[in-house]
Protein backbone atom coordinates (compact mmCIF):
# COMPACT_ATOMS: atom_id res chain seq x y z
CA UNK A 1 0.00 0.00 0.00
CA UNK A 2 1.22 3.46 -0.79
CA UNK A 3 2.92 5.20 2.28
CA UNK A 4 1.18 8.45 1.64
CA UNK A 5 -2.27 6.57 2.10
CA UNK A 6 -1.11 5.04 5.07
CA UNK A 7 -0.20 8.30 6.64
CA UNK A 8 -3.53 9.98 5.74
CA UNK A 9 -5.61 6.77 7.57
CA UNK A 10 -3.09 7.16 10.43
CA UNK A 11 -4.08 11.08 10.60
CA UNK A 12 -7.52 10.35 10.23
CA UNK A 13 -7.57 8.14 13.33
CA UNK A 14 -5.23 10.27 15.06
CA UNK A 15 -8.02 13.09 14.79
CA UNK A 16 -10.99 10.90 15.91
CA UNK A 17 -12.75 11.21 19.08
CA UNK A 18 -11.83 8.42 20.68
CA UNK A 19 -14.36 6.51 23.27
CA UNK A 20 -12.99 3.60 25.76
CA UNK A 21 -14.76 1.68 28.37
CA UNK A 22 -13.87 1.82 31.88
CA UNK A 23 -15.46 -0.30 35.23
CA UNK A 24 -18.38 1.69 35.37
CA UNK A 25 -19.46 3.66 32.64
CA UNK A 26 -18.38 4.84 28.93
CA UNK A 27 -14.99 6.47 29.44
CA UNK A 28 -15.25 9.67 26.63
CA UNK A 29 -12.32 11.94 26.13
CA UNK A 30 -11.47 14.52 23.31
CA UNK A 31 -8.27 13.41 21.34
CA UNK A 32 -7.23 15.23 18.41
CA UNK A 33 -3.30 14.77 16.60
CA UNK A 34 -2.93 11.61 18.67
CA UNK A 35 -2.96 13.74 22.15
CA UNK A 36 -5.61 13.61 24.80
CA UNK A 37 -7.19 16.91 25.53
CA UNK A 38 -7.70 17.79 29.47
CA UNK A 39 -9.31 20.41 31.15
CA UNK A 40 -6.96 21.94 33.48
CA UNK A 41 -8.26 24.44 36.82
CA UNK A 42 -5.49 25.46 38.95
CA UNK A 43 -8.64 26.27 41.72
CA UNK A 44 -7.34 28.65 44.82
CA UNK A 45 -4.37 28.01 47.69
CA UNK A 46 -1.46 25.30 46.62
CA UNK A 47 -3.69 24.29 43.62
CA UNK A 48 -1.55 27.01 40.66
CA UNK A 49 1.96 25.58 41.97
CA UNK A 50 0.63 21.91 42.14
CA UNK A 51 -0.96 22.14 38.34
CA UNK A 52 2.59 23.36 36.96
CA UNK A 53 4.05 20.18 38.72
CA UNK A 54 1.66 18.26 37.04
CA UNK A 55 2.71 19.67 33.89
CA UNK A 56 6.09 19.16 34.92
CA UNK A 57 5.47 15.39 35.63
CA UNK A 58 3.66 14.53 32.76
CA UNK A 59 6.44 16.29 30.17
CA UNK A 60 8.69 14.29 31.80
CA UNK A 61 6.67 11.11 31.26
CA UNK A 62 6.28 11.91 28.09
CA UNK A 63 2.42 11.49 28.18
CA UNK A 64 0.19 12.33 25.55
CA UNK A 65 -2.12 15.31 27.09
CA UNK A 66 -2.14 18.43 26.26
CA UNK A 67 -4.32 21.19 28.46
CA UNK A 68 -7.03 23.39 27.77
CA UNK A 69 -6.97 25.98 31.07
CA UNK A 70 -9.87 27.50 32.33
CA UNK A 71 -8.85 29.89 35.60
CA UNK A 72 -12.00 29.75 37.50
CA UNK A 73 -11.26 29.93 41.46
CA UNK A 74 -12.80 31.72 44.28
CA UNK A 75 -12.37 35.13 43.31
CA UNK A 76 -13.22 34.42 39.53
CA UNK A 77 -16.00 31.96 40.20
CA UNK A 78 -19.56 33.54 38.30
CA UNK A 79 -22.26 31.95 36.54
CA UNK A 80 -20.83 32.26 33.45
CA UNK A 81 -17.41 31.32 33.92
CA UNK A 82 -18.63 28.48 36.06
CA UNK A 83 -21.12 27.38 32.65
CA UNK A 84 -17.70 27.54 30.67
CA UNK A 85 -16.36 25.53 32.81
CA UNK A 86 -19.14 22.93 32.75
CA UNK A 87 -19.22 22.67 28.96
CA UNK A 88 -15.09 22.46 28.61
CA UNK A 89 -15.29 19.34 31.26
CA UNK A 90 -18.35 17.78 28.75
CA UNK A 91 -16.16 18.18 25.68
CA UNK A 92 -12.86 17.52 26.61
CA UNK A 93 -14.46 14.32 28.87
CA UNK A 94 -11.87 14.88 31.78
CA UNK A 95 -10.87 17.31 34.05
CA UNK A 96 -8.01 17.61 36.71
CA UNK A 97 -8.44 20.76 39.21
CA UNK A 98 -7.38 21.95 42.36
CA UNK A 99 -9.60 22.97 45.60
CA UNK A 100 -11.93 26.08 45.25
CA UNK A 101 -12.38 27.84 48.54
CA UNK A 102 -16.24 28.39 49.65
CA UNK A 103 -17.04 31.53 52.09
CA UNK A 104 -18.65 29.31 55.29
CA UNK A 105 -19.26 33.29 56.47
CA UNK A 106 -21.52 34.11 53.80
CA UNK A 107 -24.65 32.49 53.75
CA UNK A 108 -25.39 33.19 49.64
CA UNK A 109 -21.97 31.33 48.78
CA UNK A 110 -22.45 28.44 47.18
CA UNK A 111 -19.79 25.62 46.43
CA UNK A 112 -18.65 25.75 43.04
CA UNK A 113 -17.16 22.27 43.56
CA UNK A 114 -20.33 21.02 45.17
CA UNK A 115 -22.15 22.90 41.62
CA UNK A 116 -19.67 21.10 39.42
CA UNK A 117 -20.13 17.78 40.98
CA UNK A 118 -24.04 18.05 40.47
CA UNK A 119 -24.17 19.64 37.35
CA UNK A 120 -22.18 17.16 35.64
CA UNK A 121 -23.48 14.65 37.64
CA UNK A 122 -20.46 13.28 39.25
CA UNK A 123 -21.92 10.69 41.37
CA UNK A 124 -19.20 8.38 42.59
CA UNK A 125 -16.05 9.88 44.08
CA UNK A 126 -13.47 6.98 45.02
CA UNK A 127 -10.30 7.72 47.26
CA UNK A 128 -7.92 5.12 47.74
CA UNK A 129 -5.79 5.45 51.09
CA UNK A 130 -2.93 3.27 51.01
CA UNK A 131 0.11 3.43 53.21
CA UNK A 132 3.50 4.32 51.50
CA UNK A 133 7.16 3.20 52.57
CA UNK A 134 9.04 5.05 54.39
CA UNK A 135 6.09 7.15 55.69
CA UNK A 136 5.61 6.81 59.55
CA UNK A 137 2.40 6.20 60.20
CA UNK A 138 0.63 3.96 63.41
CA UNK A 139 -0.70 1.41 60.95
CA UNK A 140 0.96 -0.44 57.87
CA UNK A 141 -0.23 -1.99 54.93
CA UNK A 142 -3.22 -0.46 54.98
CA UNK A 143 -4.95 -0.18 51.48
CA UNK A 144 -8.74 1.06 52.10
CA UNK A 145 -10.61 2.22 49.05
CA UNK A 146 -13.35 4.52 49.70
CA UNK A 147 -16.26 5.48 47.47
CA UNK A 148 -18.74 8.41 47.88
CA UNK A 149 -22.32 9.41 46.41
CA UNK A 150 -21.26 12.55 45.56
CA UNK A 151 -24.63 14.33 44.48
CA UNK A 152 -26.95 14.06 47.00
CA UNK A 153 -27.12 13.54 50.98
CA UNK A 154 -26.61 16.61 52.89
CA UNK A 155 -25.22 18.45 49.78
CA UNK A 156 -28.41 19.17 48.32
CA UNK A 157 -27.66 22.64 49.28
CA UNK A 158 -31.46 23.15 50.22
CA UNK A 159 -31.65 24.76 53.43
CA UNK A 160 -33.92 27.98 54.64
CA UNK A 161 -34.23 29.59 57.98
CA UNK A 162 -38.35 28.63 57.92
CA UNK A 163 -38.77 31.65 61.20
CA UNK A 164 -35.79 33.59 62.70
CA UNK A 165 -33.60 31.72 64.54
CA UNK A 166 -34.34 27.96 62.90
CA UNK A 167 -32.92 26.69 60.20
CA UNK A 168 -34.18 23.43 58.26
CA UNK A 169 -31.35 21.49 55.92
CA UNK A 170 -32.60 18.66 53.80
CA UNK A 171 -31.11 15.46 53.35
CA UNK A 172 -31.81 14.31 50.33
CA UNK A 173 -31.56 10.36 49.58
CA UNK A 174 -32.84 8.75 46.72
CA UNK A 175 -33.53 4.71 45.31
CA UNK A 176 -31.75 5.15 42.29
CA UNK A 177 -28.51 7.05 42.90
CA UNK A 178 -28.47 4.90 46.57
CA UNK A 179 -28.41 1.71 44.20
CA UNK A 180 -25.85 3.28 41.34
CA UNK A 181 -23.44 3.69 43.84
CA UNK A 182 -23.77 0.63 45.60
CA UNK A 183 -23.56 -0.75 41.89
CA UNK A 184 -20.23 1.26 41.40
CA UNK A 185 -18.65 0.11 44.55
CA UNK A 186 -19.30 -3.49 44.28
CA UNK A 187 -18.11 -3.65 40.52
CA UNK A 188 -15.10 -1.31 41.84
CA UNK A 189 -14.25 -4.53 44.07
CA UNK A 190 -15.08 -6.86 41.71
CA UNK A 191 -12.70 -6.09 39.14
CA UNK A 192 -9.80 -4.67 41.96
CA UNK A 193 -9.98 -8.26 43.38
CA UNK A 194 -11.59 -6.91 46.49
CA UNK A 195 -12.82 -9.17 49.29
CA UNK A 196 -15.64 -7.24 51.20
CA UNK A 197 -17.88 -4.23 50.79
CA UNK A 198 -18.74 -1.92 54.01
CA UNK A 199 -21.79 0.39 53.55
CA UNK A 200 -21.23 3.43 56.06
CA UNK A 201 -24.79 4.67 57.48
CA UNK A 202 -26.80 6.09 60.46
CA UNK A 203 -30.44 4.39 59.87
CA UNK A 204 -30.61 3.68 63.62
CA UNK A 205 -31.54 6.92 64.12
CA UNK A 206 -32.44 8.39 60.60
CA UNK A 207 -34.25 5.02 59.60
CA UNK A 208 -35.99 6.38 56.65
CA UNK A 209 -33.17 8.19 54.13
CA UNK A 210 -30.47 6.48 55.62
CA UNK A 211 -32.63 3.19 55.93
CA UNK A 212 -32.96 3.57 52.17
CA UNK A 213 -29.01 3.83 51.45
CA UNK A 214 -28.77 0.65 53.57
CA UNK A 215 -31.59 -1.47 51.78
CA UNK A 216 -30.53 -0.22 48.18
CA UNK A 217 -27.09 -1.70 49.19
CA UNK A 218 -28.35 -4.98 50.37
CA UNK A 219 -30.44 -5.61 47.35
CA UNK A 220 -27.37 -4.54 45.43
CA UNK A 221 -25.13 -7.14 47.53
CA UNK A 222 -27.02 -9.38 46.43
CA UNK A 223 -25.72 -9.69 43.22
CA UNK A 224 -22.26 -10.29 44.01
CA UNK A 225 -22.08 -13.65 46.42
CA UNK A 226 -18.21 -13.55 46.17
CA UNK A 227 -18.02 -10.34 47.88
CA UNK A 228 -18.30 -10.22 51.47
CA UNK A 229 -20.91 -7.65 52.51
CA UNK A 230 -21.41 -5.44 55.91
CA UNK A 231 -22.93 -2.63 57.15
CA UNK A 232 -21.78 0.08 59.98
CA UNK A 233 -22.88 2.64 62.06
CA UNK A 234 -20.81 5.72 61.10
CA UNK A 235 -19.61 6.95 64.79
CA UNK A 236 -18.81 3.36 64.95
CA UNK A 237 -17.13 3.03 61.37
CA UNK A 238 -14.74 5.92 62.56
CA UNK A 239 -13.85 4.65 65.93
CA UNK A 240 -12.86 0.98 63.98
CA UNK A 241 -10.47 3.02 61.51
CA UNK A 242 -8.25 4.51 63.96
CA UNK A 243 -8.48 1.05 66.36
CA UNK A 244 -8.15 -1.64 63.49
CA UNK A 245 -8.01 -0.19 60.40
CA UNK A 246 -7.00 -3.08 58.96
CA UNK A 247 -10.46 -5.12 58.86
CA UNK A 248 -11.70 -2.49 56.06
CA UNK A 249 -11.41 -3.06 52.27
CA UNK A 250 -13.85 -0.99 50.41
CA UNK A 251 -16.00 1.08 51.93
CA UNK A 252 -18.90 2.55 50.64
CA UNK A 253 -21.25 5.74 52.05
CA UNK A 254 -23.51 8.46 51.14
CA UNK A 255 -22.12 12.10 50.79
CA UNK A 256 -21.45 13.63 54.42
CA UNK A 257 -20.32 10.18 56.02
CA UNK A 258 -18.01 9.88 52.72
CA UNK A 259 -15.85 13.34 53.45
CA UNK A 260 -15.47 12.80 57.49
CA UNK A 261 -14.05 8.80 56.79
CA UNK A 262 -12.08 9.58 53.88
CA UNK A 263 -10.27 12.33 56.01
CA UNK A 264 -9.90 9.79 58.81
CA UNK A 265 -8.22 7.52 56.29
CA UNK A 266 -5.84 10.28 55.01
CA UNK A 267 -4.85 10.94 58.49
CA UNK A 268 -4.25 7.18 58.96
CA UNK A 269 -2.01 6.98 55.77
CA UNK A 270 0.25 10.31 56.31
CA UNK A 271 -2.36 13.25 55.82
CA UNK A 272 -4.12 15.25 53.33
CA UNK A 273 -0.75 15.46 51.13
CA UNK A 274 -0.35 11.89 49.64
CA UNK A 275 -4.28 11.63 49.04
CA UNK A 276 -5.57 11.99 45.58
CA UNK A 277 -9.50 11.72 44.78
CA UNK A 278 -11.15 11.17 41.75
CA UNK A 279 -15.05 11.92 40.76
CA UNK A 280 -16.35 9.49 38.05
CA UNK A 281 -19.71 10.28 35.94
CA UNK A 282 -21.41 8.25 33.11
CA UNK A 283 -19.05 10.19 30.38
CA UNK A 284 -16.86 12.58 32.54
CA UNK A 285 -13.90 12.46 35.14
CA UNK A 286 -12.48 14.59 37.32
CA UNK A 287 -9.06 14.49 39.90
CA UNK A 288 -8.23 16.24 42.47
CA UNK A 289 -6.46 15.86 46.01
CA UNK A 290 -8.04 13.42 48.01
CA UNK A 291 -9.02 15.55 50.91
CA UNK A 292 -10.64 18.90 48.54
CA UNK A 293 -7.47 21.25 50.46
CA UNK A 294 -6.70 24.33 49.49
CA UNK A 295 -3.91 24.41 51.38
CA UNK A 296 -3.87 28.16 51.60
CA UNK A 297 -1.55 28.40 55.08
CA UNK A 298 1.53 27.19 52.83
CA UNK A 299 0.60 29.00 49.58
CA UNK A 300 4.10 30.15 47.52
CA UNK A 301 6.03 29.08 50.87
CA UNK A 302 7.29 26.02 48.46
CA UNK A 303 6.53 23.33 51.23
CA UNK A 304 3.54 21.89 50.19
CA UNK A 305 3.33 18.23 49.62
CA UNK A 306 2.40 17.60 45.96
CA UNK A 307 2.07 13.47 46.14
CA UNK A 308 -1.59 14.16 46.16
CA UNK A 309 -2.10 15.80 42.96
CA UNK A 310 0.55 13.74 41.60
CA UNK A 311 -1.19 10.64 42.17
CA UNK A 312 -4.57 12.28 41.19
CA UNK A 313 -2.73 13.07 37.47
CA UNK A 314 -1.40 9.44 37.51
CA UNK A 315 -5.34 8.48 38.37
CA UNK A 316 -5.94 10.34 35.16
CA UNK A 317 -3.29 9.05 33.16
CA UNK A 318 -4.96 5.49 34.03
CA UNK A 319 -8.34 6.48 33.05
CA UNK A 320 -7.21 7.87 29.83
CA UNK A 321 -5.83 4.11 29.12
CA UNK A 322 -1.96 5.53 29.18
CA UNK A 323 -1.09 2.56 31.59
CA UNK A 324 2.35 2.68 31.32
CA UNK A 325 2.74 6.45 31.99
CA UNK A 326 0.44 6.24 35.09
CA UNK A 327 2.99 3.32 36.26
CA UNK A 328 6.07 5.03 36.26
CA UNK A 329 4.93 8.10 37.71
CA UNK A 330 2.66 6.59 40.25
CA UNK A 331 6.53 4.90 40.67
CA UNK A 332 8.12 7.79 40.82
CA UNK A 333 7.14 9.20 43.66
CA UNK A 334 6.86 6.22 45.87
CA UNK A 335 10.42 5.54 45.02
CA UNK A 336 11.61 9.49 45.66
CA UNK A 337 10.42 8.85 49.04
CA UNK A 338 10.92 5.43 50.25
CA UNK A 339 14.26 4.78 48.16
CA UNK A 340 15.72 8.06 47.86
CA UNK A 341 14.20 9.31 51.69
CA UNK A 342 13.33 12.50 50.03
CA UNK A 343 10.26 13.76 52.13
CA UNK A 344 8.40 17.15 52.40
CA UNK A 345 7.75 18.18 56.03
CA UNK A 346 3.97 17.03 56.91
CA UNK A 347 5.50 13.37 56.24
CA UNK A 348 8.50 13.74 58.32
CA UNK A 349 11.45 14.87 55.96
CA UNK A 350 12.80 18.46 54.93
CA UNK A 351 12.48 18.50 51.32
CA UNK A 352 10.83 21.49 49.55
CA UNK A 353 8.19 21.15 46.84
CA UNK A 354 10.41 21.85 43.96
CA UNK A 355 13.15 19.39 46.24
CA UNK A 356 10.80 16.73 46.17
CA UNK A 357 10.04 17.38 42.36
CA UNK A 358 13.53 17.66 41.20
CA UNK A 359 13.92 14.41 42.77
CA UNK A 360 10.11 12.90 40.95
CA UNK A 361 11.32 14.28 37.27
CA UNK A 362 15.17 12.58 37.74
CA UNK A 363 13.32 9.32 39.10
CA UNK A 364 11.09 9.51 36.01
CA UNK A 365 13.66 10.19 33.26
CA UNK A 366 15.47 7.28 34.42
CA UNK A 367 12.50 4.87 33.83
CA UNK A 368 10.71 6.37 30.55
CA UNK A 369 13.24 5.88 27.78
CA UNK A 370 10.71 3.89 25.79
CA UNK A 371 7.63 6.15 26.47
CA UNK A 372 6.38 8.71 24.37
CA UNK A 373 5.72 10.16 21.15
Amino acid sequence: MNKNVIKTSQLLKQIAFVATRNFSSNVFSTKYGGKHRVLLVPGDGIGPEMMFHVKEALKAVRAPVEFEEINLNSKTASDSLIDQTVLAVKRNGVCIKGNIETDHNNPSSQSVNVALRQRLDLYANVVRCKTLPNVKTRYQDLDILIIRENTEGEYSNLEHESVCGVVESLKIITKQRSRRIAEFAFEKAQKDGRKKVTAVHKANIMKLGDGLFLSSCREIAERYPDIEFESMIVDNTCMQLVSKPQQFDVMVMPNLYGNIVANVCAGLIGGAGIVAGSNYGNNVALFEAGTRNSGRGVAGQNSANPCGMLFAAGNMLKYLGLHEHSFVLRNAVVNTIGERNIKTVDIGGTATTSEFMKHVLDEIHHHTPEIGM
